[in-house]
């Protein structure tokens, strides 16, 4: 800090010489991310809540409602009549809250202390973390030959120490659908708590269900789902951070809940302790803008850039990982290693990920990613073949 003020227009200044260094998404070129620029809309919202704190909701209670508003509205979305949860900083936050929910529940109803979770190996890197810090051991369930959970891996996985079975809806690699259903089954026989990682999917499967496409089910509807992960600051183009956990039952967050005896209320079941209330009426007020209409219109389009692009990978010569559930394409040259072409079109300044299972070039097809800039992607790797 310096000991004297700094006019403004200096200060503004250096930002800006420091925010080009940033990649924006408005160029297309951002092709490996998950998040996209945020709606007009939402941003103006958002500033106008940056003084709300929902961790003291007593003094905030119009916040708190909007928050409560906006879970219930994602709860309906994913076919909960009651839902129950927060909007959090992200699917990490909202995917650790999950996984502590399902060890306290077993340690005060099932006596488990040294709990183990079952994972598959497409699970997402959060729930390392949450294993982490939970004292919690992995176990890793198998993937099949489509590169989804092995269900029989995960029945084969189960012991008297297991706390909790996550699968996924939308794979942060291939964007791919786990046999929920089926695991649910499973969950729900065996009384285990099941997590459902719908962190990039949850915003996208029902309005594409909506209009027809046939995608497995992933929600409430399933009686063994216990909570979901899902991120209003992805395909919901909510500003980050805007990650949302919505829990099946109340219990579930009872059994979080630590005294908070100076606060506006008495207990607290989130892990971050001051909350910005921003991103609960940002999203509720993009949800409201949008409705189901608007999200279908903008998954139809995220779906039909995705068959494009596919389809001319596949004319140009490169190999297909597997025919996209959602919009996220990977692919491969035949004959070239995954990390080269990455390099390659990385000098071409395309700023692309790289899968590891199977290792592969991964395109996420968001809402900054146009038609022009999927054509302009294709004539480069036409090049590269």
């Amino acid at each position: 800090m310096d000991d004297k003020p700094i006019d403004k227009a200096d200060i503004l200044r250096e930002l800006e010489e420091l925010h080009r260094l940033d990649h924006d998404y408005a160029n297309g070129r951002i092709l490996g991310s998950m998040c996209t620029e945020a709606h007009p809309f939402a941003k103006e919202v958002y500033c106008k809540f940056l003084d709300t704190n929902l961790g003291d909701p007593g003094l905030f209670k119009g916040t708190k409602l909007i928050e409560e508003k906006v879970i219930q509205s994602i709860g309906e979305m994913l076919s909960l009549d009651k839902a129950y949860g927060n909007i959090v900083t992200g699917g990490t936050e909202a995917n650790l809250m999950a996984i502590r929910a399902a060890r306290n529940h077993a340690r005060k109803y099932k006596g488990i202390v040294d709990g183990e979770i079952i994972i598959p190996d497409s699970a997402h890197f959060s729930f390392k973390k949450a294993a982490d810090m939970l004292n919690l051991r992995i176990v890793e369930a198998k993937l099949d030959d489509n590169y989804k959970i092995d269900v029989e891996s995960v029945r084969e996985a189960i012991s008297d120490k297991t706390v909790a079975i996550v699968a996924i809806a939308g794979t942060t690699e291939l964007g791919l659908i786990d046999p929920i259903e089926d695991i649910s089954k499973i969950a729900h026989e065996n009384n285990i708590y099941f997590h459902v990682d719908a962190a990039f999917g949850g915003f996208s499967i029902p309005f594409l269900k909506r209009i027809g496409y046939d995608l497995p089910v992933f929600d409430f509807s399933l009686e063994g789902v216990c909570s979901i992960t899902v991120d209003p600051h992805k395909m919901g183009l909510a500003p980050i951070p805007a990650g949302g956990i919505i829990f099946r039952c109340e219990e579930y967050l009872d059994v979080m809940a630590v005294d908070s005896p100076y606060l506006t209320v008495k207990t607290q079941s989130t892990i971050v302790g001051t909350r910005l209330g921003a991103s609960s009426a940002a999203t509720y007020a993009i949800m409201k803008y949008f409705g189901k209409e608007g999200y279908s219109k903008i998954a139809k389009e995220l779906m039909d850039n995705t068959a494009f692009f596919a389809e001319g990978l596949k004319e140009i010569g490169y190999e297909i990982v597997c025919e996209p559930e959602l919009n996220i394409v990977a692919f491969n040259h035949p004959d070239m290693d995954a990390n080269v072409l990455a390099q390659k079109l990385e000098e071409l300044n395309w700023k692309v990920s790289v899968a590891k299972c199977p290792v592969s070039i991964r395109v996420v097809l968001m809402n900054h990613i146009k038609r022009n800039h999927l054509e302009e992607l294709l004539e480069d790797l036409k090049e590269i073949f």
